[in-house]
């Protein structure tokens, strides 16, 4: 039966195997870059298991997950800082970036930029992309490799952990991949659908999701005062 993430795993199993540790440093750039999605979930698991086959060493295996992670989440900061004026405007239907959302997203890592980024890079799927707002919002670069690098230690090194207490049951626990389809499935298409109803203007932007006001009709406004009537 095919597996989406089943096939995702073949590709990173196939290009470990063929490029070795530069195989993994692009993966991981990749996988923290966010686009398209790696996860880091199976990357570092199944480099783990090759440390404990000992076809990897530990310490290159370490070094090379860190840098490609701090050079894929660099690229996603570049990107969310080069774009910051671009995408002001930019949107589809209602959906669209206002410098009002940008103000908002500036106030919110001047507070809590190092906070969030940290502890995001614990957090699967949202560790890929934190680096994008973390751009926008023009966070100090050197703050924002800091806490990307504190909050990537423990994540890697658990990972790469896992891969290694794993050893010969990993194309076990691979074959179960299947039975991950309806769920991932299942999250694409909400995906989709809370993005066709914002563009709509059904739902205001956030989450939980709510309905947007109701644009008030100019007959609704009243007069204007001053007007003496």
């Amino acid at each position: 039966m095919f597996s989406i993430l089943g096939s995702i795993t073949g590709l990173i199993v196939a290009t470990l195997a063929a490029a070795g540790l530069l195989g993994l440093f692009g993966l991981v750039t990749v996988s923290n870059f966010g686009v398209p999605p790696l996860p880091s979930e199976v990357i570092l698991p199944f480099a783990g298991f090759l440390i404990a086959e000992g076809t990897f060493s530990l310490l290159g295996t370490v070094a090379v997950a860190l840098v490609g992670g701090l050079v894929g989440s660099f690229a996603g900061y570049a990107v969310g800082r080069w774009g910051r004026e671009r995408i002001t405007g930019a949107g589809l239907g209602r959906l669209r970036i206002e410098p009002s959302h940008l103000a908002r997203v500036d106030s919110y890592f001047e507070r809590h930029g190092e906070s969030t980024v940290g502890l995001l890079r614990l957090v699967p799927v949202l560790r890929a992309y934190i680096s994008f707002p973390a751009g926008t919002a023009r966070m100090d670069p050197a703050r924002f490799g800091i806490f990307t690098f504190l909050g990537s230690v423990p994540y890697t090194l658990g990972l790469l952990y896992a891969g290694i207490l794993l050893r010969s049951d990993w194309p076990v626990i691979s074959s179960y991949f299947v039975y991950l389809n309806l769920p991932l499935l299942a999250l694409i298409a909400i995906g989709v659908v809370y993005l066709a109803l914002l563009i709509a203007g059904a739902i205001a932007p956030g989450w939980p999701p709510r309905r947007a006001p109701r644009a008030r009709h100019p007959s609704e406004a009243g007069s204007p005062p001053g007007s003496g009537t």
